[in-house]
């Protein structure tokens, strides 16, 4: 919490402060607490993370989360509920019960509580969202929690490949047990595997032919032999709350040529991605390579291409810091990222292949074990 700290003092502010439910990675970063209604969340220099919650949750906060946590009562709210009728300005006289004085507040911090703070003490805002550059480098329990949730993707993955696999082709479509083979079905078995190992999904893609030249078409309908498939499967834990993310893309049957050149390119762009991760290298150097390598490969970019970014950090978030763009920061020991180059062309389909890995003074260690075979 020191960089936390150092940024409440410096900025001349008494806290830093949340309003936020577990939703917000930030929120559940600092008080490990899960609710779905938002709480003022308050941290001081040099003490924990202070959480005002209602009555009927403190024994269950208490129990769970690594903040002190107090009533709203504790607060002052019955006294404050006789001068004061808008909600804003409750919350706001709840959090300054405990901040007293200026407080810092991070981007997505609510206007109107903010304006209602604003009437007793300055506002700061946080630009650099410091808790989001804390949460990017992580421990050896988060780096537990990703690779765990990265071993249900790729069971889930297996399970929707053997389906591809088995299926049999009748007029150019796939079928399997004398139906026709959707994407549909391919993501109800991703998702269910992952419910079944305690894992949310959502926007699952499964998607063939020519929806796969749209890098976040989830996909839908009958699937193509012949054709290439985009699996993107990127869960979160129901119980730690962390992401994992994989894609690879399958073809039952030989595609075009056309396919196959993407297909190879891409390969290659992503062993050359991950042999630039390293601590101390920016994620845009990484990006630029690869970019750099496809033109040279005759894949121009414009509107078509390589027309993402190289990676990206994952965590609480499925994006979170660090970036592999253009605009990436510098990469750091302890970052959780993705390297998934891409190539997508309307009129021929697109490729992708990710995974994932921890950043490391000596480079790009993995933590995806599946493998990248195409052609089913």
């Amino acid at each position: 919490m020191d960089y936390l700290d150092d940024l409440v003092t410096s900025s001349g502010a008494a806290a830093y402060c949340l309003y936020a439910s577990s939703d917000e990675p930030d929120m559940r970063y600092l008080t490990q607490f899960i609710t779905h209604d938002p709480v003022p969340v308050i941290k001081k220099p040099g003490g924990k993370p202070i959480i005002i919650v209602p009555v009927m949750e403190v024994d269950r906060a208490e129990r769970e989360s690594t903040a002190q946590v107090i009533t709203r009562q504790q607060a002052g709210y019955q006294e404050i509920i006789k001068q004061e009728r808008d909600p804003y300005r409750i919350t706001a006289a709840l959090i300054q019960s405990c901040a007293h004085g200026p407080v810092v507040v991070p981007p997505g911090f609510p206007l109107a509580l903010a304006r209602a703070l604003e009437t007793t003490h300055p506002v700061i805002l946080d630009s650099q969202s410091t808790i989001g550059q804390m949460r990017s480098i992580k421990s050896a329990g988060e780096i537990a929690h990703i690779t765990e949730a990265q071993r249900a993707v790729e069971e889930a993955m297996k399970n929707a490949i053997s389906l591809i696999r088995a299926a049999c082709v009748k007029g150019g479509l796939l079928h399997y047990n004398d139906a026709p083979l959707t994407s549909e079905l391919v993501k109800s078995t991703i998702n269910t595997t992952l419910a079944m190992n305690g894992y949310t999904a959502k926007d699952t893609i499964v998607a063939c032919g020519e929806d796969t030249a749209m890098p976040h078409c989830t996909g839908t309908g009958p699937l193509l032999s012949c054709q290439p498939i985009v699996i993107d499967i990127f869960p979160q834990s129901m119980d730690s709350g962390y992401h994992a993310d994989m894609t690879r893309t399958v073809s039952k049957g030989r595609p075009s040529s056309a396919v196959c050149e993407l297909f190879e390119a891409v390969s290659n762009a992503q062993t050359l991605g991950e042999s630039a991760v390293k601590a101390g290298v920016s994620g845009a150097e990484c990006y630029q390579k690869v970019r750099d390598y496809f033109e040279e490969q005759g894949f121009k970019t414009d509107t078509q291409g390589f027309t993402h970014s190289l990676g990206h950090g994952i965590g609480l978030e499925i994006h979170e810091h660090p970036s592999l763009s253009p605009v990436g920061e510098m990469l750091k020991e302890g970052h959780v990222v993705t390297v998934e180059p891409g190539l997508y062309y309307r009129g021929i389909g697109g490729v992708r292949i990710e995974n994932l890995g921890v950043v490391t003074k000596n480079g790009f260690d993995r933590i995806t074990q599946f493998n990248q075979e195409m052609i089913l």
